[in-house]
């Protein structure tokens, strides 16, 4: 029962629908350089007078080309206090996120972002810090500074990865972008996040490595797993733009899970039992 509530919640771990709106490298508002100058991060803000959205885009000062497998962490800081985050760290392939923020007060706020790996290899943090003045129109960069803060939970879907083989498989990557560019990009989202990690690493990691020794259990996972991808392509045809529309798809596609996995066979296995006994 355990590993069947396990694979019904996976999609959410590898898991902010909100997709990066495209943007150029030029087009953000300010970029700077990352805290030893590996990237430079970019960053505009949507204002609104409800949710408030920060677009953040990792740039190769090489190519000036927004840099691709990002492994980051981001948090938003007034008066000492965080008003969001810090999320999980958390992977972007496309290198480009949107992420919703409620300002609940007007003045300064520290927008922290935080680098750990470029292209699946980690790399020393690199802390970056920006300074946004909330109802007013400029946004200010401060010098980089360092944070003794590090956010380690969430990592890539270790049941995922062992059953397609690779963090490049296609399933897995796009198991990514539903954690990256949905779940994680709500504050419900982050907190359900801190709760499943805390539960899904105590039994994953023996998963994972159960599946690499048995093929036939492999193949099982893959066709467990089938039906989620299945239910999960829903938020490819939606716009979420709230935390009460990611609650209700959030909610429906696990109805929807818990149906396919569940109740269906249960209907299955009552109506082959009366057969039988007749």
């Amino acid at each position: 029962m355990k590993i069947l509530f396990a694979l019904l919640l996976v999609p959410f771990l590898v898991s902010p629908a909100f997709a990066a709106t495209p943007l150029l490298p030029e087009d953000y508002e300010q970029i700077v350089s990352s805290e030893q100058g590996t990237l430079k991060i970019g960053l505009s803000v949507e204002k609104s007078d409800s949710i408030s959205k920060l677009y953040i885009g990792w740039i190769n000062p090489m190519t000036n080309k927004i840099q691709e497998h990002i492994d980051y962490t981001v948090k938003v800081v007034k008066d000492g206090e965080n008003i969001f985050g810090p999320i999980p760290l958390t992977h972007t392939s496309l290198g480009e996120v949107k992420i919703p923020v409620e300002f609940t007060s007007l003045g300064e706020h520290m927008v922290i972002i935080e680098m750990e790996g470029i292209l699946f290899q980690p790399i020393p943090l690199e802390t970056t810090v920006f300074t946004i003045n909330v109802g007013e129109e400029q946004i200010v960069t401060t010098e980089d500074e360092s944070t003794e803060d590090e956010s380690t939970e969430g990592g890539g879907c270790l049941i995922a990865t062992a059953a397609y083989g690779s963090e490049m498989a296609p399933q897995v990557q796009f198991l990514r972008e539903i954690r990256d560019n949905t779940v994680l990009q709500t504050q419900s989202g982050t907190s359900f996040m801190t709760a499943f990690n805390q539960f899904y690493y105590t039994f994953s990691p023996a998963i994972a490595d159960y599946e690499r020794e048995n093929p036939v259990f492999k193949e099982a996972v893959k066709v467990g797993l089938t039906p989620l991808l299945a239910s999960l392509t829903i938020l490819n045809y939606v716009d979420i733009d709230t935390e009460q529309e990611m609650l209700g798809y959030g909610i429906g596609i696990i109805m929807l899970n818990i149906g396919m996995y569940f109740v269906a066979p249960a209907v299955v296995i009552i109506a082959l039992s009366k057969k039988l006994r007749k």
